[in-house]
């Protein structure tokens, strides 16, 4: 269980209280309750962020930038995330996120629903391919590709090998205002504006290419209150970098809700769906080919998408609907018509993967294949013994999970409690047996 300072979610061992909560809902089995206190294993974190729901204590955090560090930049770049439009009510002009944000030290602005929509477009050519696999797999959401490393490393080959929505608008946009002020790339720095941990734990380790286009994320709780104060002293005139920059369309905002990026790439046989165990169940029915007929699957680790952060600060359903009424409101332009294929393929290499996905082998038993043999059969022992109700009492989230620890000397038989009062109640027998010989 070695530390790994690439993961964004981290545990205040100060708050833990060893309650359980996270181990229950952990979706990768990450975690252990030893010595009264939470323990995240870093082999097997997607950083979904579920544990930072579920926390009453607030003993899992999320690490991002603060907004300091853009100052580490002589140019910075701020990249809103699509989700940030639905944090505040009455917002009947995005372009105000736009000044609000240059307002408080930015050097300029560039949506990643920009972004979004060059990513549709690419994931729609992609989708004529007669070599594309079925279903193609989305490659928007970092924890649910994580969670394909760890538990479904046959489903990596159907992941769609466009880069997310943010390295996208990050590329473009160090590109395009390089060119225009004239300035070395290395003196300008992108920061995304995130709803969730494992975005920025994306910046640091990513997955699909060696590094990202990316600087820092900074979360949307870190910014609301100042972009806020910025907001209600906004006036009616439009910054002067507006009228050159590139709109993003409704449906690229619409990315920020499930079934937003679906709808995007106009595909009917796709299959939208929220929330990390329901992700999990159905890559679970994708590996098992029980859906013949899907053609594209847009799973998100979050209730409700994007919106759904665990470092938002408006309501999920709130946000949501107003995402959905900022959509309607907005004019309607096809991905086909905002995107032509001659700016998709002037990013070449910087829009598609540029190394493979690797499975996450974690907890391996042993190096020597013989012996992680004897350890397995070693476990199965062990979890036949155990009762099976995986109530989580021993700190490990299964039955099966506390058999695999014990192997690998992470806890003892009797951690288990019905183990344990088996072994005190037979204790207690044979003193009771001592007692009436020694009477005799």
């Amino acid at each position: 269980m070695a530390a790994n300072n690439l993961h964004s979610v981290k545990l205040d061992k100060g708050k833990c209280v060893g309650c359980t909560s996270c181990l229950k809902r952990c979706p990768t089995e990450a975690i252990r309750i030893r010595k009264g206190r939470a323990t995240i294993i870093d082999e097997l974190c997607i950083d979904c962020g579920e544990c930072i729901r579920v926390c009453q204590q607030h003993a899992k955090i999320a690490v991002t930038d603060p907004l300091s560090s853009i100052n580490r930049f002589k140019y910075k770049i701020a990249l809103p995330a699509p989700t940030l439009y639905g944090q505040f009510k009455k917002l009947s002009d995005i372009s105000s996120i736009s000044r609000g944000l240059l307002r408080m030290g930015f050097s300029d602005v560039f949506d990643v629903a920009r972004g979004a929509d060059i990513a549709s477009r690419a994931i729609m050519e992609k989708l004529k391919s007669p070599n594309c696999p079925h279903p193609l797999i989305s490659s928007a959401c970092p924890a649910v590709l994580r969670l394909i490393q760890v538990r479904f490393p046959e489903l990596i080959e159907n992941v769609v090998d466009v880069r997310s929505p943010m390295e996208i608008a990050a590329t473009v946009a160090r590109k395009e205002f390089c060119e225009k002020h004239g300035v070395r790339p290395e003196e300008v720095g992108c920061f995304f504006i995130t709803p969730c941990a494992s975005k920025a734990t994306a910046i640091r380790n990513p997955i699909g290419h060696e590094k990202s286009a990316v600087d820092g994320a900074i979360s949307i709780i870190e910014i609301y209150g100042l972009l806020s104060s910025q907001l209600r002293r906004d006036k009616s005139a439009q910054a002067a970098e507006d009228s050159e920059q590139k709109k993003c369309t409704a449906l690229g905002i619409g990315w920020a809700r499930t079934g937003g990026e679906s709808l995007a790439i106009e595909e009917e046989e796709a299959l939208a769906v929220d929330g990390i165990e329901n992700v999990s169940k159905v890559l679970e029915e994708i590996e098992n080919d029980r859906l013949p007929d899907l053609k594209y699957f847009e799973g998100l680790a979050c209730d409700g998408g994007c919106v759904g952060g665990p470092i938002v600060f408006e309501n999920v359903y709130i946000a949501r609907n107003r995402i959905r009424k900022l959509v309607v409101d907005l004019p309607k332009e096809k991905i086909s018509d905002a995107v032509s294929l001659e700016e998709v393929r002037s990013l070449g290499n910087d829009l598609c993967f540029d190394k493979p996905i690797r499975p996450i082998e974690a907890m391996k038993l042993d190096q020597d294949f013989a012996e992680a043999l004897k350890k397995m059969d070693r476990i199965e022992e062990i979890a036949k013994q155990l009762p099976g109700l995986d109530c989580g009492s021993c700190g490990s989230p299964t039955c099966r999970a506390l058999a695999e620890d014990i192997v690998c000397g992470y806890a003892r038989e009797l951690d288990c409690l019905f183990l344990l009062k088996q072994k005190v109640s037979e204790m207690a027998k044979q003193m009771v047996e001592i007692s009436e010989l020694t009477r005799e």
